[in-house]
């Protein structure tokens, strides 16, 4: 969508052809992909889209030449740490190194606070991020600026022929012989937390996905563990959840940390000084240090140095 007003965070668009006959929120989930279907049905639901002016259903079937216009609620963005650097640029794509503090998507409160409105800003032009990664993950973020990019980069993702290596810090000694964790992602049914999930090496029942990651032990010192991860497959959560089950709860990670009760504080903003010190580092120590895919018929590769805050808790041990 162009924004008519980006204060006011307004955005318009106009439907084309393609769009007629079209169902509205499965038409916004497909063009705008940054948010899920069930988001933007909420959205619709909260009035946030308006169809020729006026509310709609989320059911509404499109015409050629309607307006659709969007308008989130107006609410206060929590502070992120808006810091990226460019490590490549070019006509077709950019990689970028983010901070481990900002969302890559908008996404339920966030909207301005976010990588790709930052880029979308800086370059003033429709963009698409490839690699995504968790607001609190820092590292390399691959972003196409044409379509044949985004087709391409996604056609590699979905047949994981993209080599990610990750670096982590976890509690405990991880062993000195590399880990093959291949096996299943399901909900943790032992958590409160619906969104947190569990590794297992045997299938688990339904609902589960295959994962596979390779770990490797870098330094082991003071009680933590300094890990690189070799993920073979893109699954949600993969290396946090993978690491946990194995018993090496992540550092900073209210999810997969020493307490997945930090979660519940956190998101309620009542974390304790305790908590905090626990926790060690305010965000996960997670880091995607290294990307490399094809594109064109050339290997693409991106390498994204280590964070202050990572290189500070790798340095002093617990």
């Amino acid at each position: 969508m162009t924004d008519r007003n980006s204060d006011r965070r307004i955005a318009e668009t106009v439907i084309e052809p393609d769009g007629n006959g079209v169902r509205l929120d499965f038409y916004l989930q497909k063009r705008f992909s940054y948010r899920s279907r069930t988001e933007w049905q909420k959205s619709i639901a909260a009035g946030e889209i308006l169809l020729n002016g006026k509310p709609t259903k989320p059911s509404r079937r499109l015409q050629t030449g309607e307006v659709i216009a969007f308008q989130p609620n107006a609410v206060e963005e929590p502070a992120v740490d808006p810091t990226f650097e460019i490590l490549e640029e070019t006509p077709e794509y950019l990689a970028v190194s983010k901070s481990g503090n900002l969302p890559c998507h908008p996404a339920g409160v966030f909207f301005k606070h976010t990588l790709w409105y930052l880029l979308r800003e800086q370059y003033g032009e429709k963009i698409h991020i490839a690699t995504r990664l968790d607001r609190e993950t820092s590292g390399v973020v691959l972003v196409a600026r044409t379509r044949e990019a985004a087709v391409a980069f996604t056609r590699e993702l979905m047949e994981n022929r993209v080599g990610k290596h990750y670096l982590a810090v976890v509690h405990g000694e991880f062993p000195e012989e590399p880990v093959h964790a291949s096996g299943w992602l399901s909900a943790d049914p032992e958590s409160k937390i619906r969104k947190k999930r569990r590794f297992t090496y045997e299938p688990p029942g339904e609902n589960a996905e295959t994962a596979e990651t390779d770990f490797r032990l870098i330094v082991r010192k003071d009680g933590l563990s300094t890990v690189e991860a070799f993920p073979a497959t893109g699954r949600l959560h993969q290396i946090r959840a993978t690491l946990c089950s194995l018993g090496f709860p992540m550092v900073g990670d209210k999810l997969y940390g020493l307490d997945d009760t930090f979660f519940s504080r956190f998101v309620t903003d009542s974390l304790t000084e305790d908590d905090r010190r626990r926790l060690i580092l305010p965000r996960q120590a997670l880091h995607a240090s290294f990307l490399e895919l094809s594109y064109r018929g050339r290997m693409l590769a991106f390498a994204a140095p280590l964070p202050a805050d990572l290189k500070s808790v790798m340095n002093s041990g617990s």
